[in-house]
């Protein structure tokens, strides 16, 4: 049952940096250990820049510095070993979600809906979509359609193609006719405290690959303590499981990454995972708050769960979320009942 309750917030510190890479053979290698020297370790490179004159390419790593390291100083490692940074920015969680994932998760919501091109456009390039007249405003142009966008760092021409890709996309299904309601009608957007945003949804079969990846990411302790087992892989028929009209899923806002879900058995027993890098930011409690809605609508008069013994955070986690739980322990585990207030009880 594993989540953000009662843990203390795992802060990752995550860095976006520009480098300007040589087209040589080790120069890769010689970044990575200039990165590895400094106490820094890079999750993710890809390329983002054009190549220059010189044959150098600009590419983008997310880096995470460890507290108590200066990002400065990964930096200042870098440029001795004779690589250029154009580029140190924060960046956060959404942005390990891999990039050819998300893509292809955008155009799936273009498809589904190409009204929210601009949209997908602006979490393609981690921009945020602004008035013409806004200082340091780009303007992506493809046919009639117009998106004014900014950033804290510039657009590569690289970038620009691909968000350009999706408008064209969006500009062809336009022609070929508006998508049905049912196709165009968005997920609920939540809100979490610490500013960042995820989808919420209804597991279906197609998002086993999602809950799988979660999964595989996710702590041996927040998988223990989800499925009593820290076992890194979860067999084809438990996945089938995790699916269905009572999973509710957090997605990634381009839908290319599953973040945390909850399940709720026919008995009222839930279960409740959050991938570690999301914890702490109050998605725990918003996905009991959602089970809880679940059960009344079933006729629940109660959730329950079973968990390990050292566990106790699963009740704070119902206190947060505006229950009263009571927890006993019986054959070795804590057995958890929560009745439902009359907020959630069927009338």
């Amino acid at each position: 049952m594993g989540e953000d309750l009662g843990k203390e917030a795992v802060i990752v510190a995550l860095w976006r940096v520009h480098v300007e890479l040589e087209d040589r053979p080790g120069r890769l290698g010689e970044l990575a250990t200039a990165v590895g020297r400094s106490g820094c370790n890079i999750l993710s490179l890809h390329v983002v820049g054009e190549p220059a004159d010189d044959g150098s390419v600009t590419d983008e790593l997310l880096v995470k510095v460890p507290e108590g390291i200066e990002p400065a100083g990964m930096v200042a490692a870098v440029e001795q070993a004779g690589i250029p940074c154009s580029l140190l920015v924060r960046a956060d969680a959404t942005e390990l979600a891999d990039t050819a994932t998300t893509a292809l998760a955008l155009a799936r919501m273009v498809a589904a809906d190409p009204g929210s091109a601009p949209q997908a456009v602006a979490t393609l390039l981690r921009a945020r979509i602004v008035e013409p007249g806004t200082p340091g405003v780009h303007t992506l142009r493809v046919g009639t359609a117009q998106v004014h966008l900014t950033r804290t760092w510039p657009f590569t021409a690289t970038e620009l193609s691909r968000a350009a890709a999706l408008l064209e996309l969006a500009a062809q299904l336009s022609l070929a006719g508006a998508p049905s309601p049912a196709a165009s009608r968005l997920d609920p957007i939540l809100l979490l405290r610490d500013g960042s945003e995820v989808r919420l949804r209804t597991a279906t079969p197609a998002d086993v690959p999602l809950i799988a990846a979660m999964h595989a990411r996710s702590s041996p302790e927040s998988r223990s303590a989800r499925f009593l087992t820290a076992a890194r892989r979860l067999e084809p028929e438990e996945l089938d499981e995790l699916t269905g009209p009572h999973s509710v899923l957090a997605l990634t806002i381009d839908g290319g990454s599953a973040v945390g879900m909850v399940n709720l058995s026919r008995r009222s027993a839930f279960a409740v995972m959050v991938e570690d890098a999301w914890q702490g930011r109050g998605l725990g409690t918003a996905l009991v708050r959602r089970v809880a809605d679940l059960a009344a609508d079933q006729g629940a008069s109660e959730l329950t769960a079973v968990t390990h013994t050292q566990n106790m955070k699963v009740t704070r986690l119902l206190r947060r979320a505006g229950l009263r739980p009571t927890a006993e322990i019986s054959g070795g585990m804590l057995h958890v009942r929560a009745p439902l207030t009359a907020t959630h009880a069927t009338l």
